[in-house]
């Protein structure tokens, strides 16, 4: 097989070299550049050309590729520290490969992107079919080329596959700086002795050794059965658990700062697409991979912490010492060998006749003026009199020397243009500093614009779509009110649970009803997660939510307990608790007042509905119930029951109905005995032809044994309906 690689010289890239030419397949290379130093293993044919050059297309239709992989998120010949000029420069090289990989029609384009396209925090594992939504210029690159390749697979018929990495870590290269979350940890421990880590913070990380062989297994393939793979380890990891596995392994007096702060955030690729089509093996768990990296890079500390770090230890410390005495001592040893040369050839030009009017002395100090500035100056200045003293005394004695004019002009002429030239020299060198410090601070201030501006463009995009549902909400608020009108009082509040799915844009929603005081009754949901609290909770117990209900508040889960609802409200008559609303599965970045102001109104809508249910069924009571009793008649309970045969149809509840074996008797005595032995939300009442029925609500028949016991040990046989 022929592989042609794309992207500049990393240890990604090398790995992939390698395996493959393991495994015996031809490897052609494309640099990105045209001077590329950077050493590659056992490459065919290395191509150093741009990306946005025109003879890609020539190497193209000359390699005839059978895969060609573009490194993208990887690639080390984009810096990204300007990321809108990388940015530019990235889709252009991008379009013009693509471009002369569609003209081939032939061969498969891997695409390498990265989780950074996912911007933001996921409760549930991340699939291939999640909408991307990157921030910032690198991320935004990153997921416009994904949509380029799709754009060519779907208008040109390439054979274009996106590979996303879920946070690939590898061993690095002495000196080099990684962008991954366990070099950076190992970099802070070494350079500052301390490991900041989030107690709330979670990601997945893949090694490079496994992400290079489920990227082999790709190439191998013929027909991949998707577009979009994720390659993942599949294993969670919190970030103070990483930084507890760098402490280990460095052992040198880290320290650990616990920076536990703000909402939890969680970032992990699902990988499960590639692991069904292809398996997936992980022999680097993080035990091993992270060890090794930290290892490395204990081992080669000095390569890259500099002298101005702390450093992570005693010996990195006094190290560190060691090289910054030495570096300053340098200069001035430098200065005094040199001295010793200049004053050789001062000797020796005094006996020559061509030499003998050339000050050796002055270009010494203009040497040194030039190159460190006005401090060595005057110390090579000090030497060069030294020098000449001791020259000048060979043939005068030293006070013929010292009250020689000449020897004072020569001293003020060899100093004033030492220090005329050290002080532009150091000048020079204060300007440039001040140069690049401002560039430095100006590339701080277009990050932070930019951050700025993403911020303003996403709180835009959501004023945008709070307008949008505003106006689009007046019809959504029509159609609530008439199609909550339309049930009867009896399914009020199953299709509630319904409606509020659809307008709060929420699967998972359950509505409980309030059986006393402390504990409520689940009436209806729209999906087993929601149903997960169970049919019975006690809410008072349920400190953080129960505050705000009974502030009639909004609840809003900021803290993503996962055993909680991620929003939640409260429908009062009067000032009684009827209904709690709750809604999971919501993306925190939704959490928001607007989401919770709109619950609020629904929330309203439901209230209203269900007041007027309530007070329609209290008007009726004397018709609806046998005299005297709590028993349903016959008209009132067969609507009932199909309102609950009606509602289990759809999914919104469960239930089962329970023929009580009491022929004969009188049903205000019946009611008066079983009442302690049924709950609030249960019912009596009679069907087909006198026979006295119990309905009971949100119960499987898995769960019907305790309640026939208790009607056995009150003296009344029942059996189970079949409905």
């Amino acid at each position: 097989m022929v592989v042609l690689l794309v992207g500049g010289g990393s240890v990604l890239m090398n790995a992939i070299i390698d395996k493959l030419n393991k495994n015996g397949h031809r490897v052609y290379l494309l640099t990105g550049q045209k001077e590329n130093r950077f050493f590659y293993k056992r490459v065919f044919e290395k191509y150093n050309f741009p990306y946005d050059s025109g003879s890609v297309k020539d190497i193209l239709e000359s390699v005839k590729p059978d895969v060609t992989v573009f490194t993208g998120a990887f690639d080390t010949n984009y810096s990204w520290e300007i990321p809108r000029q990388d940015g530019v420069s990235y889709m252009a090289g991008l379009m013009n490969i693509l471009s002369a990989f569609s003209m081939m029609k032939k061969g498969r384009f891997l695409y390498f992107s990265s989780q950074e396209v996912y911007g933001t925090s996921h409760i549930d594992n991340i699939p291939e079919e999640e909408p991307v939504s990157p921030k910032g210029f690198r991320a935004m690159a990153l997921a416009q080329g994904e949509d380029t390749c799709a754009n060519y697979r779907r208008t040109q018929g390439t054979d274009t596959v996106v590979l996303r990495f879920d946070h690939l870590y590898w061993v690095p290269e002495k000196g080099m700086s990684e962008d991954n979350p366990c070099f950076k940890m190992c970099l802070e421990a070494l350079r500052t002795g301390k490991i900041s880590a989030n107690g709330r913070r979670a990601y997945s990380m893949v090694y490079l050794n496994d992400a290079v062989e489920q990227l082999y297994r790709l190439i191998c393939r013929e027909e991949p059965e998707h577009t979009v793979y994720h390659i993942s380890s599949g294993e969670e990891i919190g970030e103070m658990e990483l930084a507890k596995l760098v402490q280990e392994e460095l052992a040198s007096g880290i320290e650990i700062v616990d920076n536990t702060v703000g909402m939890s955030s969680r970032q992990v690729l699902d990988g499960e697409r590639f692991r069904k089509e292809y398996g997936r093996e992980i022999f680097n768990h993080y035990d091993t991979g992270v060890k090794q990296v930290a290892r490395f890079m204990k081992r080669h500390s000095a390569s890259f912490i500099t002298e101005e770090d702390a450093g992570g230890g005693l010996a990195v410390k006094a190290w560190n010492n060691t090289r910054r005495i030495i570096r300053a001592v340098f200069p001035f040893i430098e200065n005094l060998i040199c001295f010793i040369l200049f004053f050789l050839l001062e000797s020796r030009a005094a006996e020559s006749r061509f030499l003998a009017r050339l000050d050796f002395y002055l270009l010494y100090v203009l040497l040194f003026a030039v190159v460190y500035g006005q401090q060595q100056a005057i110390f090579s200045g000090f030497l060069s009199v030294v020098g000449y003293l001791l020259g000048q005394m060979k043939s005068r004695t030293g006070f013929d020397v010292l009250v020689d004019y000449n020897t004072y002009v020569w001293m003020a002429q060899l100093f004033i243009v030492g220090l005329v030239v050290g002080y532009l020299k150091d000048q020079l060198r204060f300007i440039s500093g001040e140069n690049k410090s401002r560039v430095r601070y100006l590339r701080g201030q277009l990050k932070d614009i930019e951050e700025i501006n993403d911020s303003n463009v996403r709180m835009k995009h959501n004023f945008e779509s709070q307008v949008v549902n505003h106006k689009d909400s007046l019809g959504k608020i029509y159609e609530i009110s008439s199609t909550l009108e339309q049930y009867g009082p009896e399914e009020v509040l199953f299709y509630a649970a319904q409606v509020l799915s659809k307008l709060m844009d929420c699967e998972d929603v359950a509505i409980y009803t309030v059986a006393n005081g402390d504990y409520a009754r689940l009436f209806s949901s729209t999906s087993s997660n929601a149903r997960k609290m169970g049919n019975s909770i006690k809410y008072t117990a349920m400190e953080a939510m129960y505050g705000e209900l009974r502030e009639r508040r909004v609840y809003i889960n900021r803290s993503m307990e996962e055993k909680m609802p991620m929003m939640a409200g409260a429908v009062y008559s009067e000032e009684k608790m009827l209904l709690i609303l709750m809604l999971w599965g919501i993306p925190w970045e939704r959490m928001t007042l607007g989401e919770a102001n709109r619950l609020t109104i629904v929330g309203f809508l439901i209230q209203n509905a269900v007041v007027r249910a309530n007070r329609y069924l209290d008007a009726l009571h004397n018709r609806r119930y046998v005299e005297g009793t709590n028993v349903l008649d016959e008209d009132a309970f067969s609507l009932l029951a199909k309102a609950f045969h009606d509602a289990r149809e759809k999914g919104l509840t469960e239930y089962v109905l329970l023929e009580v074996l009491a022929e004969g008797e009188n049903y205000e005595k019946v009611a008066g005995t079983l009442g302690g032995a049924i709950r609030q939300t249960d019912y009596l009442g009679i069907l087909k032809g006198g026979r006295l029925f119990a309905l009971l609500s949100n119960t499987g028949r898995e769960n019907i044994g305790g309640i026939m016991e208790r009607f056995q040990n009150a003296g009344y046989e029942c059996r189970v309906e079949s409905v």
